[in-house]
């Protein structure tokens, strides 16, 4: 081979060299830039109710509860299930949700009624628990002489 020749070679080698680094630096360069990633706000529907109050009676075994929530509009239909966990003492759990079918309702913030009843021992534990997710429970003891009919629920009809 001649000296052009050997000297094409590995200009060519070098140019191929030189451009494998030029690529790799502007790549790394791509993968440095930080991305910045704005955390989505999870809309938790209801959120300004985090606290229920109800009043509560033991008679006879029967743990009542009573009381009322504001909601946002009067479509809004609130439904209140006891569930009891067999245990020592027992766990009651007050599961609240909020059915709302109406594609457009008034913004006025209405009071819904609940009462609902369970089976337990006096030493119960009580929770609550609003559209899936806990919030706290302000358990208000009833009076002497006082009965949870006394405590009227107010159904629209």
């Amino acid at each position: 081979m001649d000296k052009r020749s050997i000297i094409l070679v590995v200009s060519v080698f070098l140019l191929i060299v030189v451009g494998m680094f030029v690529y790799a630096f502007l790549k790394s360069g791509e993968i440095a830039v930080p991305v910045v990633v704005t955390p989505v706000e999870e809309v938790v529907p209801y959120a300004n109710i985090t606290r229920i109050d109800a009043k509560h009676f033991y008679i006879d075994g029967v743990h009542t509860f009573a009381g009322q929530i504001e909601l946002p509009t009067p479509c809004d239909l609130l439904e209140v299930e006891s569930v009891v966990a067999e245990s020592y003492p027992e766990q009651i759990t007050l599961n609240f949700t909020v059915i709302n079918n109406s594609e457009m309702c008034a913004q006025v913030i209405t009071a819904q009624r609940f009462k609902v009843s369970a089976t337990a021992s006096a030493e119960a534990i009580v929770h609550a628990t609003f559209m899936g997710r806990p919030v706290e429970l302000n358990l208000i003891p009833a009076a002497a002489g006082e009965t949870p009919e006394e405590f009227e629920v107010f159904i629209k009809g």
